[in-house]
């Protein structure tokens, strides 16, 4: 968890770059995105120098050239002339992390291709590196918590807002999903890479052994984790940001997935991903396929759509949607939410409370699991109606006590224990047969029993009395209060 003293450190470098004029929160988060990386290069290659040193490999060829050890964190970062440091990074160590994807098409250089480095003042970079020096970053979940942070900064500023997943939904999702070693994982809409960086993270944490099986590895370094986007500064983000979690060449394209340039199908084994709610497409715009389950022009049921073309069969996904994709009454919501229900094999509802996306959004939103069969599944619908994630459901989302989370997990992997429990409970079964008597409908609120208390009120009469009663102890007291004045006048 981030502290407050970090959250100080980012507060103090932002107003750095705002009083010297860098106003886009975009290119800010950026700038500051090389500097991390550049610090977490050196970091890792030390901790990598120091395991070759307690095993006696001298041989080790490391990641900087041993004529370019001045362009390395610790060594500039000491340096006490700004315009050397300016020098170093402008010239030097910047053009070098540009081609750090070695292949000239790798997902890491394409992006960076067009990558400037925009810090101009000397002074202003020293101090800067100063205090992203102060910053804990060796650490993976400290550093994605300070990147979760620096993101927050784009929906404060008003502008460039990108909608994001925060940190404890993305780790509930792949919590769920509980991803394999031979999988292949996309999210068709990435952003920063939050759920690939998460799945990466959950492998290294519950299958380190893949690493020692050399196809396995091989997968997981260049063929496991794919992500698109239509916003080059994220994927250039996201793709520092996937080689700082140690994915050496992660498979990220500058993509509209809607469009009719994106022509894969039956590609994946696992769907992660938070889609763009509430746009509207051109149908010209759209992959002609996506429009055969369902005529639409909404992002939300085009990328349902999409999800069902891309998975393998047998594949999973785990997608957040807004309440809207559970209920609405168009032919175009029914058409997809049949195709998933009755089609496939639709696992879970998990309804989130409206604040989760505060301070962007006040959206009410679900997730959905499901499975891609072709050939229907459905049996059972598991719903949870989650009311807690850890966090206030303010703007200020602040940590409380109160977290449905773990339960969710602990729930869903014991599925089976499920059956017995009731409509007034947080968690229960529908049937298909149900959901399809309903029109497809999968809103909670449509299956979810209430128990109302009973609660006994006094008759009128007794309440009348009362008034009656005060009103004479006023009248009393008023009269006492007049003689009292009368006596002494």
């Amino acid at each position: 968890m981030i502290t407050g003293i970090m959250k100080n450190k980012i507060d103090r470098i932002w107003t750095i770059l705002w009083t010297e004029g860098s106003t886009n929160p975009l290119t800010n988060i950026e700038q500051l995105t090389y500097l991390i990386f550049m610090k977490g290069l050196d970091e890792s290659e030390l901790e990598k120098e120091k395991d070759n040193e307690l095993l006696g490999i001298n041989d080790y060829i490391g990641i900087f050239p041993r004529d370019k050890q001045h362009i390395r964190w610790n060594s500039f970062k000491n340096l006490g002339d700004a315009q050397q440091i300016y020098s170093i990074i402008q010239n030097e160590a910047f053009p070098f992390i540009k081609s750090l994807g070695g292949k000239e098409e790798s997902a890491f250089s394409v992006y960076m291709k067009e990558a400037i480095f925009q810090i101009n003042k000397p002074a202003t970079l020293q101090r800067i590196i100063s205090i992203i020096d102060e910053l804990p970053t060796e650490d993976n979940d400290t550093k994605g918590d300070i990147y979760e942070y620096l993101l927050s900064k784009l929906a404060q500023s008003g502008t460039n807002g990108q909608f994001r997943t925060p940190r404890q939904i993305i780790e509930m999702m792949v919590e769920l999903m509980q991803p394999k070693p031979e999988d292949s994982i996309i999210d068709p809409a990435m952003g920063t890479a939050g759920f690939l960086v998460q799945a990466s993270e959950y492998l290294r944490k519950h299958h380190d052994d893949l690493f020692n099986i050399h196809s396995l590895n091989e997968h997981f370094h260049k063929s496991m984790f794919f992500g698109n986007d239509m916003d080059n500064t994220m994927l250039r983000i996201g793709a520092m940001n996937m080689m700082l979690h140690g994915v050496d060449e992660p498979q990220i394209s500058y993509r509209d997935s809607l469009s009719e340039d994106n022509v894969e199908r039956d590609k994946y084994t696992l769907v992660l991903a938070n889609p763009p709610f509430k746009g509207s497409l051109d149908y010209e715009s759209v992959s002609n396929d996506l429009l055969t389950i369902a005529k639409t022009k909404k992002t939300e049921l085009l990328f349902l759509n999409l999800f069902l073309r891309i998975l393998k069969p047998g594949g999973r996904a785990a997608v957040i949607v807004p309440d809207g994709v559970l209920f609405g009454s168009s032919k175009a919501h029914k058409d997809v939410r049949k195709a998933i229900v009755e089609d496939n094999k639709l696992e879970a509802i998990i309804k989130m409370p409206s604040g989760v996306f505060k301070p962007y959004a006040g959206v009410s939103t679900a997730i959905l699991i499901f499975t891609k069969t072709n050939d229907g599944g459905t049996d059972n619908v598991w719903f949870y109606d989650m009311k807690a994630d850890g966090y206030s459901l303010d703007d200020k989302r602040s940590p409380i006590k109160e977290n449905d989370i773990p339960d969710i997990i602990e729930r869903y992997h014991n599925i089976d224990k499920e059956l017995e429990r009731k409509r007034t409970d947080k968690s229960f079964f529908v049937s298909f047969e149900e959901i399809k008597k309903n029109d497809w409908d999968l809103s909670i609120n449509k299956y979810k029993e209430i128990e109302y208390e009973k609660k006994e009120y006094r008759k009128p009469s007794s309440i009348i009395e009362d008034i009656k009663k005060a009103e004479n102890d006023i009248i009393n007291s008023v009269r006492t209060l007049e003689d009292y004045l009368n006596e002494n006048s």
